[in-house]
């Protein structure tokens, strides 16, 4: 699964202070405690951004970063209580982006978070098609395939599903389809879910198990297929 945000910090009540106010607003995050739990946290699954703590219990956010650095790029966000210029230069050099010092606000916090997401996310390649399984979605003709068949979509079932393919292996939230897909606050639920029920039944095999579509109640949907899409960015 794919997250905007992992925080790895062993201050627990800080953190998912943290990890819910960003939830709420829109970035999908995750939290653990220590260096085991990032490390196993990276076996399954991604994370565009990582906020990282230099103290994490027996073990260092310093040697965490230089273990990341070996499998990612993602922007790495040291956060600590340590004020000291030999804490953020060895931070800066063992490779991460920024240092942010706590006490932090988290309008703030959340602002930054923000703009390196978008940075970030803006520099890597798009991919001209996602294709999973006998589904073929085409991003730059704005089309989609079923078993090479090109499939029949209405203006928003297309929109629909080229935000959730583009956002593949993460939760995108109900609001955030509002107002990215339909680009309002107005729209309700149960337009969403007509939405949803009529483009499953475009693309599903079987609409009361779905492959593509999930749902994660009372948050959103996430779009995925368990054979791993593979993505053409030729």
């Amino acid at each position: 699964m794919r997250y905007d945000c992992l925080i790895v910090d062993d201050e627990e009540m800080l953190s998912k202070n943290t990890q819910k106010f960003f939830n709420i607003s829109g970035i999908n995050t995750q939290w653990v405690a220590d260096k085991e739990s990032c490390i196993k946290f990276f076996h399954d699954n991604q994370a565009d951004l990582i906020l990282l703590d230099i103290n994490l219990g027996n073990s260092s956010g310093f040697d965490l970063c230089g273990h990341l650095r070996e499998t990612t790029n993602a922007p790495i966000l040291f956060i600590s209580a340590r004020t000291s210029d030999d804490d953020i230069l060895l931070a800066l050099n063992v490779g991460g982006d920024d240092y942010i010092q706590k006490p932090y606000s988290l309008a703030v916090l959340l602002a930054k978070v923000k703009t390196v997401l978008k940075r970030y996310k803006t520099s890597e390649p798009e991919p001209n098609t996602l294709v999973c399984g006998k589904l073929k979605i085409d991003f730059a003709s704005e089309t989609a395939f079923l078993d090479r068949r090109e499939l029949d979509l209405t203006i928003m079932e297309r929109k629909l599903l080229l935000y959730l393919a583009k956002n593949s292996d993460r939760i995108v939230t109900k609001d955030e389809l509002f107002k990215n897909v339909w680009e309002d606050s107005i729209t309700g639920d149960n337009t969403l879910n007509v939405h949803i029920r009529h483009l499953r039944e475009k693309i599903e095999a079987d609409t009361n198990k779905p492959k593509y579509i999930k749902t994660v109640w009372g948050v959103g949907y996430i779009f995925s297929d368990a054979s791993r899409p593979r993505e053409d960015k030729s």
